[in-house]
């Protein structure tokens, strides 16, 4: 699947839900899905500067395409990650770098969200991307 088709999907799932109290709960749901990251994992290194609540987020390179697992001790904030997640992973760094996430908007999440929570989801993307240029130069070499 691309990007966009997950990104579809995604618009898709929020839009059955009109009311914000039942997406908080969807995205309580999805970070709960998540499988918990490993305790090697949740490193300094690996915490994402700019979120208020911890979040930590781990990138592997396997087969050209960029995994990432993630864990956060906020429930909402590890049903963002968990959503950023699921749309970024398994892609090529160019494609995450080349994607625009408008899921974002389209769902209500951005305008949704507390001025610090917004800054936390803009840091796990910056966060993403930076781990896509990395990855993306190191894969050319």
């Amino acid at each position: 699947m691309t990007i966009n088709e997950v990104q579809d999907e995604v618009i898709e799932e929020f839009s059955g839900l009109d009311d914000w109290m039942d997406r908080y709960q969807l995205l309580i749901d999805l970070g709960n899905e998540q499988e918990p990251l490993a305790d090697e994992y949740k490193t300094e290194s690996n915490l994402i500067d700019g979120c208020q609540s911890r979040v930590w987020l781990q990138a592997d390179y396997q087969d050209g395409q960029l995994q990432f697992r993630a864990e956060s001790d906020a429930l909402i904030v590890k049903g963002i990650v968990a959503l950023l997640i699921r749309v970024l992973s398994g892609h090529t760094p160019q494609e995450i770098l080349d994607a625009d996430l408008y899921f974002i908007d389209r769902i209500g999440l951005r305008e949704h969200l507390s001025p610090t929570r917004s800054n936390g989801l803009l840091a796990m993307m910056k966060q993403m991307k930076a781990y896509a240029v990395a990855y993306g130069v190191k894969g050319e070499e």
